[in-house]
């Protein structure tokens, strides 16, 4: 099996997000690999300033953006600072914010940093929404050139009638509770 040199953990800075930063931070760390973390800025916060004209001009626009950057990047080192002590083990590790759609920037920065793998948790989300939409996870492991580790958070036991249940892979363990 290829060794991981470079391993790339997109974080949406979510909880469901931080299991498959945790897993690719193990991974860096038995292979000595270098890690890197990136967050996907929307960039649709950047569209609201306008001049006054009415109109958002190209100088307010490019302040804007670097504005909502500069904002995701603080985002992003205060998710990553319960991490801190494990980041600090690493061999190698970086961050970095970029703006644009989540999927196609992922698969993007994975082709340019030459990445051996993607390290992901993909957020759950309804049928219908996965339907019409898709979902980042099934779009990046369409078009990743490298291959795709999708991890899903651990679900905790869910109580019944004053007695756990574990939930195992998404699935309800049916107890007969008298």
């Amino acid at each position: 099996m290829k060794r991981l040199q470079r391993i790339l953990a997109p974080v949406d800075m979510t909880e469901p997000s931080r299991s498959g930063l945790k897993l690719a931070m193990a991974l860096a760390a038995e292979n000595g690999a270098d890690l890197l973390a990136i967050h996907v800025a929307n960039e649709v916060q950047a569209w609201h300033v306008l001049d006054e004209t009415g109109f958002a001009g190209d100088r307010i626009y490019r302040w804007e953006v670097d504005r909502v950057v500069r904002e995701s990047l603080l985002d992003l080192n205060r998710y990553l600072e319960p991490a801190i002590g494990e980041i600090r083990r690493l061999p190698s590790f970086r961050r970095r914010v970029v703006l644009g759609d989540a999927a196609s920037r992922i698969v993007e920065i994975a082709r340019t940093e030459e990445s051996d793998l993607i390290v992901l948790s993909p957020r759950p989300h309804s049928a219908l929404r996965r339907l019409f939409c898709g979902s980042v996870t099934d779009k990046v492991t369409r078009f990743a050139p490298c291959p795709v580790l999708s991890i899903s958070q651990t679900e905790r036991s869910q109580r019944r009638h004053g007695k756990s249940i574990p939930v195992v892979g998404g699935l309800l363990q049916t107890l007969e509770v008298s």
